[in-house]
Parts: C-alpha cells; structure tokens; sequence
C-alpha cells in the first residue's frame, strides 16, 4: 500500500484513539550516502560539523515524511557530540530512523558513519536526535501513525527517544518563559 508521498508502508494493526482509528507501524531505516569534497571541509580538512548535521537533518525529514506519510519539518535537534573526524575523501553513510512518537511529533534517531574509500575502514562518528512535526496540507501539525516496537533495541531506542523528547519540551518550556519576563526591544539598550 502507498501513501500520500508514494512511499510504501505496511498496517500491522489499528488502534482506537478516541472515536479515531489510528495505524501503528514499523520503523524502517533511510540510509544515504555522501562523498566529503574539500569545499565541505575547514582548513583541517574535516568536515564542517554544520554541513554534517545538514546531511542528518535531510535523511532524517525523509524518515519522518516516509513514516509519517506526510511532510514533517524538523522542530529541535539534541546535543550531538563529534566522535571521530570526517575527512575529505570519505564517505559518509547516515542512517534514520523514528524510535518514538507523539499525537503529532516524533523523534527521529540518526547514526553517522565515515568509511576510508581506500582502506574500507568504518568508523562510527556521531548519533543524534531530531525531534519532528507532521504537517497537514494546510500546514497545521497532523495526527501520524502509532510505533509499533517490536525489538529489545526499539525499546531501548523509544525509552532514550522518550528522555529526549521531555528535554526538548521542558527546554521549550524554559525559552517561552524567558521570552515572556523579556522587555520589549525598544526598552532594551545597545
């Protein structure tokens, strides 16, 4: 069966919310690849931490549309933490997947790898979590299928993804309270 996107996903079963019917379902990998060229790269010649988390934020929107069935634009990202240099000439696999979800939001977990293309050497550089929000065709936020978790590393993964999220609400929290107590712009001096 396809969705709205065109992309195939499978019912494994339905769940009542409320008077709606809502489809969980499994989680699939999105991987992609990528070569480092030198004008990704500082004068190091790693690559750029930004350009990378660009790389991980593209794979993972496709997870989050594909499982979705819906576009879903990227709302926070978590602390990602820079493991082991990306050097110019490697390749870059990054894997995505949706290891929890909300009425309307999820969170996707992304792995980076870099591969030596002459050694074939793979090395594990960062994982991070970006939290998702499925858009209706209006733009307002959409009701996306329930997880289904079948694994003891999908429970792992949700019961992590679960943290992260509440952390990323609580900071929300934090940054609207403070915008609130904040004078106006014309109050405030250079």
């Amino acid at each position: 069966m396809k969705g709205p996107l065109g992309f195939e996903f499978i019912i494994i079963e339905q769940k009542t919310r409320g008077r709606h019917t809502v489809k969980a379902k499994r989680s699939e990998w999105i991987e992609s690849w990528e070569i480092v060229f030198p004008n990704d790269a500082n004068p190091h010649g790693t690559m750029f931490g930004g350009r990378l988390m660009a790389v991980m934020d593209k794979t993972a929107a496709i997870a989050a549309s594909k499982f979705a069935e819906k576009l879903a634009v990227t709302a926070s990202t978590e602390a990602m933490d820079f493991m082991h240099p990306v050097k110019v000439g490697d390749r870059i696999q990054t894997l995505a997947k949706v290891v929890w979800v909300g009425r309307t939001s999820m969170v996707v977990k992304v792995d980076v790898y870099a591969e030596n293309p002459l050694t074939h050497k793979r090395v594990h550089c960062t994982t991070a979590h970006f939290n998702f929000v499925a858009l209706d065709d209006s733009g307002n936020p959409a009701t996306i299928p329930q997880l289904l978790i079948e694994t003891e590393e999908e429970r792992r993964d949700f019961e992590i993804a679960e943290i992260v999220k509440k952390k990323a609400l609580e900071r929300k929290r934090k940054i609207l309270e403070t915008e609130k107590n904040r004078p106006d712009e014309s109050e405030r001096s250079p």
